[in-house]
């Protein structure tokens, strides 16, 4: 039989299996099913954790800023401290003005060998008076981390006058070899946004060029050694500069650094990925040099990434800070470093590209990457043959990609790259998913991306700090649990209101609910609601747990924390008179705090004290670096505390038997204060004695117990008591209620902007913890960029979005929330003319006309505005096309 094909039907039925197999496919694609990775919370209100490693028995093993060294049992779901090192946090300036930073314990790791020798490895600023960062190994066996055993294998020395940047990523390559990613030491708000190249004498700190593009330092790099056995190093074969070379250092692996932070290494091709965190500069300048921009890079071998010369492959010129000049541009293939302050080579080696780098504003080559603060940490790249072959492994349409992270923006991004590691693509990771500072990122030995966040805020113990894991599913899938409560502080009796609000189970499974009431780890109650409602009538700390469970029994919890017993303070600072939006050079505003507390009283009935009120004014240079400014707002807010524990003492017997500085039946506040100076265990001894009562320690003069004293109360007079070991004058904070004048400090630029903060932290109640709260308010400079506007329409821009063109009539920018009091001018900044026949409107893009725009006067526009008072949304209606702008600028006169 002679059997016919019809080729044309074969064709047809191909195509069509073809594109069923495709959707099919494209169904199954793991891409397209981000719904199968969950976030699951391991520890929560973590303590200024800084970086983490997981160990093959699902531990995980992470490090404190103020120097503990922490462990998570997953088993027992509990953290421990197996170490805690003394560390420095602090920086003193050459007036001994001392200031929080950015120092502490930065980084650990565990031997590639660690199962055998036990040994890990830290990096941190050792306390004493060396001012060096410190590469210690040490054994850890058991339950605590033998102190004894300190290797020092490395120091790096430092100024510790200035802040900032210290590095501290580590990580092992496939040779051994112990990588270590260190920052440029320096200063950088002085230098407008700009290259913090100032030569000037004595303003080292202020210069990169000593550290980050100096060949013969150690700081601003990353470093390549080969730990040895006895505690000393040797030099692997191809880092930057071979051995003997004069005027470098073997180390170096990577130079022109500025604060690299976490690294990552490609198991299959040994090359090296990092996060570099940028300076803060908002606009390009001819006579300095580009925006500002964090990086995130690729070494396939040793080299010079630029810093302080070159920021995302543009050039910075050279400026002199002396005479306020600027030079040439600084030349990618063969850079010089004529800094006083170098000790190296004077010509560096080529300039190497940045893989992704982007500005504050949106980056048109790298759009997902989003716009606002920045500050790029890193990440892995994902390899399956790194992990056993489980259900929890990511699925392979992740291998060889990119996972990257940044501190402020939160998100994580996943870069593709083609084989010579070029740039192909990026898109988001979990888009519904935004972290809070993650800090460190990495694969952990199970198949899992774990996560560690600092929290939101810089130098404190941020409540939503946690460390957290994404874990892979390819079959059931855990229910998505969300958990939170209406209060999670008060005064009794408390009533709250839990929420599952936002929980949901992606394979469509019915759900039920579970809400575990502990207090001390005792249960309190149980509600089988999704959400309930609690009246809590005894103080203390308690744990709301939500316990969401699918018909498979597929489980996740997540946890709220409630203090109850203690209601939290209300803060406010307030302006009575002047614009509370902007502020003008030489204006004089007049404030008043108000600070309320259910138990404490208030500052109007006077029981709260000024003096117990953190009252501080700064001036910030443009960029939105808040950095600098928590560094002293903790010491004011110290300062206020310390006012609380000495109003107590006043108001209590103990100036009957001490006195500040002379010794009487006892010994003087500074006495106790100098014995107890380095004793790290005293302060709760001290509370107890003051409240049971005690003799022995200064003679045979019994001092009586106070056990009418809260323990709040006791613990708030030794904190007094021993901050006077410290001989340095404290600062004091402003007054309450006052006037303060907006000069821009002299070495500022006149771009930034003042941040008004007033900070309260109660005395807590009887079981309950004491409660802090603070309010701040910024003036900005009174100029209102066009890539400031929150909304846009109508308009095109150029490509760092400086100008807007007006493409349609009836185009508008938008500024939300402008306080109008005290204003009598807008003048309109175009490029090349003035922009013309332009309303300015207030409420809507069509609401009342408090100005009109129509003379021409050489670029600039201004006109005089109907005066109103308070804040409106403000529109700026364009009634031409092809019009330019560049700025609008408010004036008070």
């Amino acid at each position: 039989m002679l059997l016919r094909f019809n080729f044309k039907l074969f064709s047809l039925l191909l195509l069509s299996m073809l594109c069923l197999l495709l959707k099919v496919h494209a169904q199954n694609d793991p891409s397209r099913e981000l719904n199968r990775f969950t976030k699951i919370v391991l520890a929560q209100k973590l303590q200024e954790p800084m970086q983490f490693q997981v160990l093959k028995n699902g531990k995980v093993l992470y490090a404190e800023r103020k120097g503990r060294l922490k462990v998570y049992n997953p088993a027992t779901k509990q953290l421990s401290v197996i170490a805690e090192i003394p560390v420095s946090t602090e920086y003193v300036s050459k007036s001994g003005e001392r200031s929080e930073g950015e120092d502490g314990l930065q980084g650990v790791i565990l031997d590639p060998n660690f199962e055998k020798n036990h040994w890990i490895y830290l990096y941190y600023s050792a306390k004493g008076n060396e001012s060096v960062n410190s590469l210690v190994r040490y054994t850890w066996t058991g339950g605590q981390l033998n102190l004894a055993s300190a290797k020092v294998l490395l120091k790096v020395p430092v100024q510790r006058e200035e802040c900032c940047h210290v590095g501290g990523g580590m990580l092992f390559d496939q040779d051994n070899n112990l990588l270590l990613s260190t920052g440029d030491n320096t200063f950088s708000r002085s230098s407008d946004g700009f290259a913090p190249i100032d030569e000037r004498k004595g303003e080292s700190p202020r210069d990169a060029q000593k550290s980050s593009s100096n060949t013969n330092d150690l700081r601003g790099k990353i470093l390549r050694i080969h730990p040895e056995a006895d505690g000393t190093y040797t030099i692997p074969e191809g880092n930057l500069f071979p051995k003997g070379t004069p005027k470098t250092r073997p180390e170096i692996y990577t130079m022109g650094n500025r604060n690299p932070w976490r690294m990552s290494l490609d198991s299959k091709t040994n090359w090296l990925y990092w996060g570099e965190v940028g300076p803060d500069g908002s606009n390009a300048s001819d006579l300095r040099g580009p925006v500002s921009y964090d990086e995130f890079n690729l070494a396939k071998k040793a080299g010079n990434y630029g810093w302080p010369y070159f920021i995302g492959n543009e050039a910075y010129r050279y400026y002199d800070f002396a005479t306020k000049k600027s030079g040439d541009w600084y030349d990618p293939f063969r850079p010089v470093n004529n800094s006083p302050n170098n000790t190296g080579l004077t010509v560096l080696p080529p300039t190497q590209p940045s893989l992704i780098w982007y500005p504050y504003t949106s980056s048109e080559k790298f759009p997902l990457m989003g716009s606002g603060g920045r500050s790029a940490v890193g990440g892995p790249i994902f390899r399956q043959t790194d992990f056993s072959r489980t259900g929890k492994v990511f699925p392979a349409y992740y291998e060889g990609k990119w996972f990257i992270t940044d501190w402020v923006r939160g998100w994580i991004l996943i870069v593709t790259m083609d084989d010579e590691g070029n740039y192909k693509s990026m898109e988001r990771f979990m888009p519904d998913l935004t972290l809070r500072g993650p800090i460190d990122m990495k694969f952990g030995p199970d198949g899992s991306l774990y996560v560690l966040e600092y929290g939101n805020g810089y130098f404190k113990d941020n409540p939503e700090a946690q460390l957290i894991k994404i874990e892979y599913n390819s079959g059931n899938r855990k229910p998505i649990v969300q958990a939170t409560a209406d209060k999670t502080a008060g005064a009794l009796p408390l009533a709250i209101k839990l929420s599952s609000k936002g929980t949901k189970d992606y394979d469509g499974d019915s759900l039920k609910y579970e809400w575990r009431i502990t207090k001390n780890n005792v249960l309190n109650s149980v509600h089988r609601s999704a959400n309930p409602e609690l009246r809590l009538t005894t103080p203390g700390i308690y744990k709301a747990t939500l316990t969401v469970t699918d018909p498979a029994g597929a489980r996740n919890s997540k946890t709220v924390e409630i203090s109850a017993g203690n209601a939290p303070p209300v803060v406010q600072f307030n302006f009575t008179k002047g614009n509370s939006s902007f502020y003008f050079p030489g204006n004089t505003i007049n404030y008043a705090v108000n600070v309320t507390d259910k138990e404490d009283g208030s500052l109007a009935d006077k029981r709260i004290l000024p003096a117990q009120v953190s009252v501080a004014i700064n001036y910030l240079s443009e960029g939105y670096d808040m950095t600098t400014i928590v560094q002293s707002q903790k010491t004011f807010d110290a300062t206020a505390q310390f006012a609380a524990g000495k109003a107590i003492i006043k108001k209590s017997t103990c100036n009957s038997c001490h006195d500040l500085t002379a010794k009487s039946l006892g010994p003087s506040f500074t006495q106790v204060a100098l014995k107890y100076k380095t004793d790290k265990n005293a302060k709760p001894r001290l509370v107890k004695k003051i409240i049971n009562g005690g003799s022995g320690v200064w003679g045979d003069a019994m001092m009586p117990g106070h056990s009418t004293l809260s323990n709040n109360d006791a613990n708030a007079i030794v904190s007094y008591v021993l901050s006077l070991s410290n001989k340095q004058a404290a600062p004091k904070t402003l007054p309450v209620k006052g006037s303060y004048t907006t000069n821009v400090p002299a070495d500022q630029t006149n771009k930034g902007s003042f941040i008004f903060r007033a900070a309260y932290k109660d005395r807590g109640a009887k079981f309950a913890a004491a409660q802090f709260t603070e309010h701040m308010v910024l003036l900005r400079h009174p100029s209102l960029l066009v890539n400031d506007a929150d909304r846009t329409n109508g308009f095109g821009f150029n490509e760092d979005r400086s100008i807007a063109t007006v493409q349609s009539k009836g185009a508008y920018l938008q500024f939300n929330n402008i306080d109008l009091t005290d204003i009598e001018k807008i003048e309109i900044v175009g490029d090349r003319t003035a922009p013309d026949h332009v309303e300015i409107r207030i409420g809507a893009a069509d609401g009342k006309i408090i100005s009109q725009a129509n003379g021409i006067r050489d670029k600039r526009n201004v006109v005089e505005i109907i005066p109103v008072k308070g804040r409106f949304d403000v529109y700026f209606v364009f009634k031409e096309t092809a019009l330019d702008v560049r700025t609008i600028n408010v004036k008070n006169r």
